[in-house]
């Protein structure tokens, strides 16, 4: 291989034939071997959970994660979000000219690890490259298929009387990229929560069968996530801000910035939304860090009301603009 990548890589010719076979060989399996157009997956009867994002973060390495992980955890987790059980990933670059190959190769590693963690099987993608100056070095797509067990049932609604868990400490996925991006220098020792989070999910799905909507809070944060909620179950929504987990560190880090971590990206927390008999048991599911934040309640119709430290209250809106883009 050469060690950058040239528009020859994504002509259709030898090249890109070559690529093609590189990235076969990091995550061989019988379907993907076939090198078809679309993969034949069989599946019993049920329920699939879909869906595909992509990923443009920057820098491509960050402390705690890169490119290649996050878009494995990513998708990983989105479909996690619906109680089903992630099987397959598509794998789709769009790579500028010029993209130097041993970045490419530690990228590739990166998946093909995280994938194997994942238990999941990368069985199909694509590959383009464009002119240089016309994208910004590497882009990843993917999309993943999962299996929705029977009896199983997470949507977007809330219902009266829920509790709200999450898994652990928030913000620190932004913070993490803030830093390595700006090159600010704080010594915060602040590290990307990105990790997937399937078997989690698959646990507080055997503790418990009322959790009625999971998230995962990724852009917006946990104070978007709640509010699409509330929208979505045309309900209100009561959180404490002393119950809200965030590491010392991450905390003093959004101080001294001026940002609220509560609109801050994550890459590996999500929220439960269950009746109040099963959160012992979903509790332990999720992990000594995770925390009772707040409940469901009739009053305040799908607004999000964050109850403060000195005893007052204010409205969580949606986030209007992005705080820090380019972030996942």
């Amino acid at each position: 291989m050469d060690k950058r990548i040239t528009l020859a890589h994504g002509n259709g010719g030898r090249r890109m034939h070559e690529l093609v076979e590189y990235f076969r060989g990091k995550f061989s399996n019988n379907m993907l071997n076939e090198l078809a157009d679309a993969a034949e997956i069989s599946v019993k009867k049920g329920k699939i959970a879909f869906s595909t994002d992509s990923y443009v973060v920057k820098p491509l390495f960050f402390p705690g994660g890169d490119i290649g992980k996050l878009a494995v955890c990513g998708t990983v987790n989105d479909v996690s979000m619906k109680g089903a059980r992630p099987l397959y990933l598509s794998l789709a670059f769009i790579i500028e000219e010029g993209f130097e190959f041993s970045l490419l190769e530690k990228i590739a590693q990166s998946i093909r690890n995280t994938a194997l963690a994942c238990s999941v099987k990368i069985v199909t993608g694509d590959i383009k490259v464009v002119e240089k100056g016309a994208a910004d070095k590497i882009y990843i797509n993917t999309a993943g298929i999962g299996v929705i067990e029977k009896n199983i049932s997470v949507g977007t609604r809330a219902r009266i009387g829920d509790y709200i868990i999450i898994n652990g400490g928030i913000a620190e996925h932004g913070m993490a990229i803030l830093n390595a991006r700006e090159k600010l220098s704080f010594k915060s020792g602040i590290k990307s929560d990105c990790a997937h989070l399937n078997f989690i999910v698959q646990k507080c799905m055997k503790a418990s069968r009322s959790i009625s909507v999971m998230r995962d809070l990724t852009r917006g944060g946990l104070a978007t996530a709640l509010s699409e909620i509330a929208q979505a179950s045309n309900l209100g929504i009561e959180i404490c801000e002393s119950d809200i987990p965030i590491k010392p560190r991450v905390k003093n880090f959004c101080n001294v910035l001026g940002f609220d971590p509560l609109y801050v990206a994550n890459e590996g927390k999500f929220i439960c939304f269950v009746a109040k008999k099963d959160i012992p048991r979903l509790k332990r599911a999720m992990s000594i860090e995770s925390a009772v934040i707040g409940n469901v309640t009739k009053r305040h119709k799908r607004k999000v009301y964050l109850k403060t430290r000195v005893g007052s209250s204010r409205i969580l809106p949606v986030l209007e603009e992005d705080q820090l883009p380019r972030i996942c």
